[in-house]
């Protein structure tokens, strides 16, 4: 019987032990997946490595790609046929890359993690899915621009997000192009600038204690006459649809705020409610498969719609776990 009760204490420490092991290189691993630069400036390694990738598209996607099936490898297919199942109802497609930020602020890169490439192929790729009809917004020159003229960063320094300055600059470029298809409307909105404290998820990643310093953020907090946050509308001409860059600032708890998004900001200078339809995961399949799901729900959603913002990281053109081909409503 001791023998038998030793065994189980055993057995319960080898467990455990297993346990204790096994989280320990899971943080590890996580914590692997993020660069230190510097002055405070922390990265991803998937961005880098995207950056580093070199051409991404056609027999390029083949090695580039992280995805596992072979037909979701090239992005190029899924985008233009979403592109084309828009434009058969008259809506427009306007792709917004969010520029990597280890691009912008490659200064804070290490050397040793960059290469030849380091996002060289960028205007090559827009290149080629302009000549197939799909409207590209890059703004990596307006973001260049403002880096120049603004003290206010354009991204966190502690997480994978644009800031909340970036967010207002990426708005107002984004409402240009909107403009040229859907006027502005007649809400009041106002906005009012504010710092936050955050944890970014980058900072996470690495662990930390809950006593470390948090990095602090401005915000623009937009509130209609009545002191509410912008409501996303179903029935607005304008979605804006993406990962996670469309629900930082906008949709709370581990986006860090509400009121201060990219649709929120879209409100404010386009005078009018906007659809908003964000995933936390890639804005490559997830995104339009929760966009099916949507369509599939409501029969009538395409009606009325003028514009289709799709806004997600740069780095998910290799870096998601594929480009599928997907229809737009049932």
């Amino acid at each position: 019987m001791k023998n038998l009760q030793c065994f189980y204490r055993r057995g319960h420490f080898l467990l455990f032990f297993s346990v204790l092991l096994w989280t320990a290189n899971v943080s590890a691993e996580i914590a692997s997946q993020v660069v230190s630069g510097t002055e405070g400036w922390l990265f991803l390694e998937q961005e880098l490595r995207f950056l580093n990738t070199g051409p991404f598209w056609g027999d390029y996607a083949k090695t580039a790609s992280r995805a596992d099936r072979a037909d979701a490898k090239d992005p190029t297919p899924a985008i233009t046929a979403f592109h084309r199942a828009l434009a058969e109802k008259n809506i427009i497609l306007l792709l917004v890359p969010v520029p990597p930020k280890a691009l912008i602020y490659a200064e804070h890169v290490p050397d040793s993690k960059k290469n030849k490439e380091w996002g060289a192929s960028l205007d090559q790729y827009y290149k080629i899915l302009r000549d197939k009809g799909v409207r590209v917004l890059d703004l990596r020159e307006d973001f260049y621009a403002q880096k120049k003229n603004q003290e206010k960063p354009l991204y966190c320094r502690e997480d994978t997000h644009w800031s909340g300055f970036g967010a207002t600059v990426a708005a107002n470029r984004i409402a240009d192009e909107v403009v040229k298809v859907v006027p502005k409307g007649t809400v009041k909105f106002t906005g009012k600038w504010s710092d936050r404290e955050i944890t970014g998820d980058l900072r996470q990643m690495l662990g930390g204690s809950e006593q470390q310093q948090k990095e602090v953020v401005s915000i623009q907090e937009i509130i209609d006459a009545s002191g509410r946050w912008p409501e996303p509308d179903a029935s607005s001409p304008i979605l804006v649809l993406g990962d996670s860059h469309v629900l930082v600032f906008h949709a709370g708890g581990d986006m860090h705020a509400k009121g201060g998004g990219i649709s929120d900001q879209l409100s404010f200078v386009l005078a009018r409610p906007i659809d908003v339809l964000g995933v936390r995961g890639s804005g490559a399949t997830p995104a339009r498969l929760s966009l099916y799901r949507k369509a599939q729900r409501m029969p009538d959603y395409w009606v009325g719609k003028k514009v289709v913002v799709w806004c997600f990281a740069a780095r998910e053109f290799t870096e998601t776990d594929g480009w599928r081909v997907l229809p737009i409503e049932p």
